[in-house]
């Protein structure tokens, strides 16, 4: 699924990031890659995001949270299928 099919107060793991290769670098250098898990904070009806990867929180659009494919994580920490 895509990052902003995501719920909030959810945990996902990145599988892949598909975006501008300059936004892709910049995700990366942010802690979002693939096999990271975030946890989503807050969502916006427009798809607009907040979420908390590696203990900071980022903000990010559409077009970005629509290039990030995730999992949900269950609660005991592995992944749903």
């Amino acid at each position: 699924m895509k990052l902003y099919e995501g719920k909030t107060q959810n945990a996902y793991v990145v599988r892949s990031v598909t975006v501008d290769e300059a936004i892709t670098r910049r995700l990366e250098a942010l802690g979002v890659n693939e096999n990271t898990q975030i946890f989503v904070l807050n969502k916006k009806q427009s798809g607009t995001m907040i979420i908390k990867v590696r203990g900071t929180r980022l903000a990010l659009g559409r077009k970005i949270t629509g290039g990030i494919h995730v999992e949900e994580v269950a609660e005991d920490g592995t992944e749903r299928k």
